[in-house]
C-alpha cells in the first residue's frame, strides 16, 4: 500500500526527535524486557500439570488443538458488563472469536475481565473518586489474565474512559504479545446535543424540572452502544486507530450489525497471523513507539478530543518506556489543524463525523500534511496508509475501501488545507500557580482569555450551591482546588459547566482554574485544568484567595494570580480536611493508590 510522499512537518519531527532521546534509556530497558519470545507456542512452557489447568474447561475439539502445542491461542481480555450501554455488546464477542480463531487453526480463550465502571452514572457522585484510580486496577487485571502464560496473542474487549488506556498500560507489560483492540460500535444517533445542552442549562437555571431532565438525558443516552458525543470513550477509539492497534475503520462501526460481526471476526484472525508462530509476528512493543505516540497527540488535537488524554497518553507511553510531557502536547498544537467538530466542540455526534469520512478521510488529510508518521507498524501491516481506508461488506465477505475523496460534510469533518482552526486548541499555560492543561476548541475567541476576582471552593458541590444562591452572577474565576490525584482521586468536575456556561452566556466574564478534571466535556467556557502541583501537595493554587485578581490568558499561555511577589511568598497554603473523602462507596480501598499517585503531569497513576 503506498505511503503518504509528503515530508514530516519539522515541528513533530523535532518532538518526535526529543522525545525519542529524552527517551533513550527507559525505552531501551523497556524493549530489553520484552525480548526474548521464544517460537513454538507460549504455553509449550508449562508444565503438563499448568496445561491441563489451563484446558480443563475447554470444548473436545479446542482441547485437541491446545494439547498439540502446535496452533496460536489468543487470550480475550474483556471489559463486558451489561450496566454499560459501551460494553454490553461485548457479551456476544467471545463466541465470535473462538469460531473465527478455529477457522485460523487457533483457539481463543477469556484470560479474564476487568472492571468497567462508567464515568457518566458516577459523574458528581462519591463514585467518580474512583475512576481515574480504576485505570490502575485494569491494567493490573489484565496483568493477570495475561500472567498464565497460555497465550500467544492478545485481544482487547475495551472502549470507554478509563478502560481503554488501562487494557493498554497492561498489556505492554506483555509487550512481547501481539496485541489487537476490538472496538464495539457506538449507539445511534438520539436526542441532537444542542438541545440536550439546552435542557441541561435550563435546569441548572431552575427553569425545568428532574422530570424535564432526565427524559431529554435519556433520549440522548437510549440503546447499546457507547455514547456518541466526543468524549473519552470516541477519543479513545480515534486513538486505537491512528496508533495502528484497531483493523482500519472499525472504530464507529455500529454494533450488532453485520459489518461490526464480521470486523471482530477479522481480529481474531489477524492475531492468529501475528504470532511468534509465524512469519508476520508483530508484538505491541514494537507498534507503539515514539512515533504511534506522536501520532495519538497529533490524532487528539486533530478532532478536538478529550483533555483526559493529557494524562492517558502520558501514562500510556510511560508503560512503554516512552516519556512525553505537556509541552509536548502544546508544541504540537501550534501546527496541527483542527479538522472535525464533534460535540461537545460543535453539534453533530460521532455518527455524524463517520458518515462524513471518518477516520480515514481525516488519517488521509493528516498524513498528506506531513502531520503524522506513515512509516509506522500497525496490527493491519506496514504504514500508517492502511488507516485511510473504511470497511464494508463486499459480495465476497468483509473489504476495505479508500475512504471518501471529500468530505461528507464540512460542518463536521474538513481537510487540512479548509480547517476549522489552524491550531488543534489544546495548550499549555504557565505562571505563578504552576502547569495546567486549557483546551479552547469550543471556547469561543473572545472568552479564550479572562481576568477576574477569584472565588474558591473546595468542592464541585460548594460551587453549585453558590450558583443557586447567586453569589456568582459577576466576573468571576471560579477557583476548585484539592481536588488532584493525592487528594481524592481526581474526579471530574464537568457538572459545573451548565452553571458556568449559564454566567457567561449572562455577559459576565467567567474562568475555571482546578487541580481536578473536566474531561471530554470541557466546553464553551475557559479552563485551566489538571494543574500542577495539585493543592494536597503544596501547590500554590492553594495560597489563592477569595478576590485575587486571576488572569488566565489561553493566547499568551499565561495563568497566575496578580498578587505582590512580597505578598504572594508571604502566604502560607491552605489546606483542607479530605477525611470526607477517604470512606464509603469503596474510597476506603484507594488509600493507597491516592497517597502514591504521580503528578497529573506524570499520569496521574501508580503504574
Amino acid at each position: 500500500m503506498p505511503q503518504s510522499a509528503t515530508p514530516l512537518n519539522p515541528r513533530v519531527r523535532e518532538v518526535t526527535e526529543r522525545i525519542r532521546e529524552r527517551s533513550r534509556d527507559t525505552r531501551a530497558a523497556y524493549l530489553e524486557r520484552m525480548r526474548g519470545q521464544a517460537r513454538g507456542p507460549a504455553r509449550t512452557r508449562l508444565s503438563c500439570t499448568n496445561l491441563a489447568h489451563g484446558f480443563a474447561a475447554s470444548s473436545a475439539a479446542d482441547k485437541e488443538v491446545l494439547k498439540a502445542l502446535r496452533g496460536p491461542n489468543l487470550g480475550i481480555v474483556t471489559a463486558y458488563n451489561d450496566m454499560l450501554s459501551a460494553h454490553q455488546p461485548y457479551e456476544r464477542f467471545p463466541g465470535l472469536i473462538r469460531h473465527a480463531a478455529r477457522e485460523a487453526h487457533a483457539t481463543a480463550q477469556v484470560a479474564g475481565g476487568v472492571p468497567a465502571m462508567c464515568d457518566g452514572v458516577t459523574q458528581g457522585q462519591p463514585g467518580m473518586e474512583l475512576s481515574l484510580f480504576s485505570r490502575e486496577v485494569i491494567a493490573m487485571a489484565t496483568g493477570i489474565a495475561l500472567s498464565h502464560g497460555m497465550f500467544d496473542a492478545a485481544l482487547c474487549l475495551g472502549v470507554c474512559d478509563k478502560i481503554v488506556p488501562g487494557l493498554l498500560i497492561g498489556a505492554l507489560a506483555f509487550g512481547q504479545l501481539p496485541t489487537i483492540f476490538v472496538p464495539a460500535g457506538p449507539m445511534p444517533s438520539g436526542l441532537p446535543n444542542k438541545e440536550k445542552a439546552r435542557i441541561r442549562q435550563l435546569f441548572a437555571e431552575g427553569k425545568v424540572g428532574r422530570e424535564a431532565l432526565l427524559q431529554s438525558e435519556a433520549d440522548s443516552y437510549h440503546s447499546a452502544g457507547t455514547c456518541t458525543f466526543y468524549g473519552t470513550a470516541n477519543s479513545n477509539q480515534m486513538l486505537m486507530e491512528v496508533m495502528g492497534l484497531h483493523l482500519p475503520g472499525s472504530a464507529f462501526v455500529p454494533p450488532n450489525t453485520p459489518l461490526r460481526d464480521a470486523l471482530t471476526a477479522a481480529a481474531a484472525r489477524r492475531a492468529a497471523r501475528i504470532t511468534a508462530l509465524g512469519e508476520q509476528y508483530l508484538p505491541l512493543a514494537h507498534v507503539i513507539d515514539e512515533r504511534s505516540i506522536v501520532n495519538a497527540v497529533v490524532g487528539l488535537l486533530a478532532t478536538g478530543g478529550s483533555t483526559n488524554h493529557t494524562l492517558h497518553i502520558v501514562a500510556i507511553a510511560k508503560a512503554a518506556g516512552i516519556r512525553i510531557d505537556w509541552d509536548d502536547f502544546s508544541e504540537l498544537s501550534a501546527v496541527v489543524p483542527l479538522l472535525a467538530r464533534i460535540y461537545p466542540n460543535g453539534s453533530a455526534d460521532v455518527n455524524h463525523f463517520h458518515a462524513a469520512g471518518g477516520v480515514g478521510f481525516l488519517v488521509r488529510e493528516l498524513l498528506e500534511a506531513g502531520l503524522m508518521h506513515g512509516e509506522v507498524p500497525t496490527v493491519a501491516g506496514a504504514g500508517l496508509a492502511h488507516y485511510t481506508q473504511e470497511p464494508w461488506l463486499s459480495n465476497e465477505g468483509l473489504a476495505w475501501r479508500d475512504a471518501p475523496a471529500n468530505s461528507g460534510d464540512r460542518e463536521v469533518l474538513r481537510r487540512a488545507t479548509d480547517p476549522f482552526s489552524a491550531d488543534g486548541g489544546l495548550k499549555l499555560l504557565r505562571g505563578n500557580l504552576g502547569r495546567a492543561i486549557i483546551k479552547v476548541s469550543a471556547v469561543k475567541p473572545e472568552h479564550r482569555s479572562v481576568q477576574a476576582p477569584a472565588r474558591v471552593f473546595h468542592s464541585q458541590d460548594e460551587v453549585l450551591e453558590a450558583f443557586k444562591q447567586g453569589a456568582l452572577s459577576r466576573d468571576v474565576v471560579v477557583v476548585v482546588r484539592f481536588q488532584g490525584p493525592r487528594a481524592n482521586g481526581m474526579p471530574e468536575l464537568h457538572g459545573l459547566t451548565p452553571a458556568l456556561t449559564s454566567l457567561q452566556s449572562k455577559g459576565h466574564r467567567v474562568g475555571l482554574v482546578t487541580d481536578g478534571r473536566m474531561s471530554g466535556a470541557s466546553g464553551a467556557v475557559p479552563a485551566a485544568i489538571h494543574l500542577t502541583p495539585e493543592a494536597v501537595c503544596g501547590g500554590p493554587i492553594g495560597r489563592i484567595r477569595d478576590g485575587d485578581l486571576i488572569r488566565l490568558d489561553s493566547h499568551a499561555g499565561v495563568l497566575e494570580a496578580r498578587v505582590s511577589e512580597e505578598e504572594w511568598n508571604r502566604r502560607e497554603t491552605a489546606s483542607a480536611d479530605l477525611s470526607a473523602n477517604a470512606f464509603g462507596m469503596g474510597r476506603e480501598l484507594f488509600g493507597l493508590l491516592r497517597a502514591h499517585a504521580a503528578p497529573a503531569e506524570q499520569g496521574g497513576g501508580v503504574c
